[in-house]
C-alpha cells in the first residue's frame, strides 16, 4: 500500500483564535459519517468554525447559535491553510470515512490535533503527535485543555508536523510511485492459474495452467 502524499504547506501554525477548526464537505448529508452529531459537544470557548462546502447549514441543522458553530465557507487551499492555523487546534470528527487529507495538513500547518479514533486516523497520528480517542469525553477534555494551553497547543502541533512530514511527505509520495510503476513495467511475465467450474456446478476445479 502506497500511503498518502500531501504538498507541505509549510509551517504556518499561529492558534491565536480560541477556536477550533473543522474542515468538511456537506456535513448536514453526510451527518454521522463525517461526526456532525458530535459537533454540539465542542462548543465550549469561543466555539467551531467548519469550513468546506453546505458548511452554511450547520447551525439550523443542529440548532445552534452561528456563533458557536460558525460556517466559515468554502476557501481556496491556500486561504484554507491561513485560516485554519490561526484557530488554537484541529478537531477531526469523522466517524466512517477513508482518511481525510484536511487532518494531514493540519498535521503539516504545525496544528494541535484532536481526533476520533476512527478507521485510518488512529494510524496517521502516532502517540505524542496528537490526541486520540475513541471516548468522546475525552476529546470535549483534550480541547478544553489545548485552548487553556497554547504553549502546549504549540509543542504537540510541532510534534505532530514532523510525524506527517516523516511519512505523508509528497517526496516519498512520488518515490514510493516510481518504484511501483518501474517493478511492474520491468517484472517478467509469470504464469497465471486458469480457473473453470466443473460440469455439475458444485465447485471450482484446477482446469489448467498456463503462461500469464
Amino acid at each position: 500500500m502506497i500511503e498518502h502524499g500531501v504538498p507541505d504547506p509549510g509551517q504556518q501554525y499561529v492558534g491565536d483564535l480560541e477556536r477550533l477548526a473543522v474542515v468538511v464537505n456537506e456535513p448536514v448529508r453526510r451527518g454521522r459519517v463525517t461526526g456532525t452529531d458530535l459537533l454540539p459537544r465542542f462548543t465550549h470557548a469561543d466555539g467551531i468554525d467548519v469550513f468546506g462546502i453546505d458548511s452554511d447549514r450547520l447551525p439550523a441543522a443542529l440548532g445552534l447559535d452561528p456563533q458557536l458553530v460558525r460556517p466559515s465557507g468554502n476557501l481556496s487551499t491556500v486561504q484554507l491553510h491561513a485560516a485554519m492555523a490561526r484557530r488554537r487546534l484541529y478537531l477531526h470528527p469523522a466517524r466512517w470515512t477513508s482518511l481525510g487529507l484536511s487532518l494531514i495538513e493540519a498535521m503539516h500547518l504545525g496544528m494541535p490535533v484532536v481526533v476520533l479514533q476512527a478507521t485510518e486516523a488512529a494510524r496517521a497520528v502516532p502517540p505524542g503527535a496528537g490526541f486520540v480517542s475513541a471516548n468522546v469525553g475525552e476529546l470535549v477534555a483534550a480541547t478544553r485543555w489545548l485552548l487553556e494551553d497554547p504553549d502546549e497547543a504549540t509543542r504537540l502541533g510541532a510534534a505532530g508536523r514532523e510525524a506527517a512530514l516523516e511519512r505523508y511527505r509528497l517526496s516519498r509520495f512520488r518515490s514510493d510511485w516510481d518504484v511501483l510503476m518501474t517493478d511492474e513495467v520491468e517484472r517478467p511475465r509469470g504464469r497465471t492459474r486458469a480457473v473453470a467450474l466443473d460440469g455439475a456446478g458444485a465447485g471450482l476445479r484446477p482446469d489448467a495452467w498456463q503462461a500469464g
